[in-house]
């Protein structure tokens, strides 16, 4: 009895977290879902069913949207784990001014997405931006970054990049740190080199902070907003136009249960993407 009872009473302590995502998870989805079936303002709303899903799926760049935002997020994701990790080698070196570049990498995390977005801009601006004018300066014709169809997309990835790539490198440099230094050991006694170091010892026992960066990054890069309509709104044309965006221009246009339920597509498509490959992934763990 006295079993059952301390059972019951440790329960309790997870009451509060209950309430807390109760309300700021749970409650908000199941409104969403709900909202998503009706045409809604602030003062009243009317259930229309499956109508807002049927006319999401009518918006002629939605199809667009939905391949820029696979593409983006692959993109950021593929390239915030290659140079995470090649970062996390370096700054787990014996490199003196290492706790002072680890500063500097996380640094960009740090900073507004808006005013990264604001910065960037400006710096890719085609006649007056820094990059074009350093360009210049050595005899390189500058492309329009943000203007150009072919390469907008790839810009504001390389600038997600620029300021993610810090969280990642942080994940790794803990990754790294975490493995026993016997096997190092062992690779110098069999005369191992760095490269071997890099190749047989950390890629495959750091897996777990890969796992974790390649979803971290993989669920950013779907979900991402900010960055996009800061620097581009979804331009030129729809060249940069994701799913966020989208679902952004339905609520500017006051169709709010429009956009309730492109919401609840996103999380969907998310949750679609990244259930199975978190499956894969774990099953492909290395256990230290």
């Amino acid at each position: 009895m006295n079993k059952v009872v301390k059972r019951t009473y440790s329960y309790y302590f997870l009451i509060p977290a209950a309430v807390i995502y109760l309300v700021i998870f749970i409650l908000p989805t199941v409104m969403s879902f709900f909202f998503s079936m009706t045409r809604w303002t602030l003062a009243e709303w009317e259930f229309i069913g499956f109508q807002n899903f049927a006319t999401f799926f009518q918006e002629q760049s939605l199809s667009i949207g939905f391949r820029n935002t696979f593409v983006y997020a692959v993109v950021t994701c593929g390239l915030k784990v290659v140079l995470g990790l090649l970062l996390g080698v370096f700054l787990t070196s014996g490199l003196k001014t290492k706790g002072y570049l680890r500063s500097v990498v996380f640094f960009p995390t740090l900073v507004s997405t808006i005013a990264v977005g604001i910065a960037f801009g400006m710096m890719m601006h085609p006649t007056q931006g820094l990059l074009n004018t350093a360009l210049a300066a050595v005899g390189i014709p500058g492309p329009d970054w943000l203007g150009n169809v072919r390469i907008a997309l790839l810009s504001v990835a390389l600038v997600d990049v620029w300021k993610g790539v810090g969280f990642a490198t942080v994940i790794y440099i803990a990754g790294i740190m975490s493995i026993p230094e016997e096997y190092s050991e062992a690779l110098q006694i069999d005369g191992g080199n760095a490269f071997d170091k890099f190749w047989n010892i950390i890629v495959p026992l750091s897996r777990p902070a890969t796992n974790a960066v390649i979803i971290l990054a993989f669920i950013g890069g779907l979900r991402s907003f900010d960055l996009i309509w800061t620097m581009t709104k979804g331009g030129p044309g729809f060249a940069t136009d994701l799913i966020a965006s989208i679902i952004y221009k339905q609520y500017q246009a006051g169709f709010y249960g429009l956009s309730t339920a492109g919401n609840v597509i996103l999380f969907l498509f998310v949750t679609l993407l990244v259930y199975p490959l978190t499956m894969y992934l774990n099953r492909k763990e290395v256990d230290l």
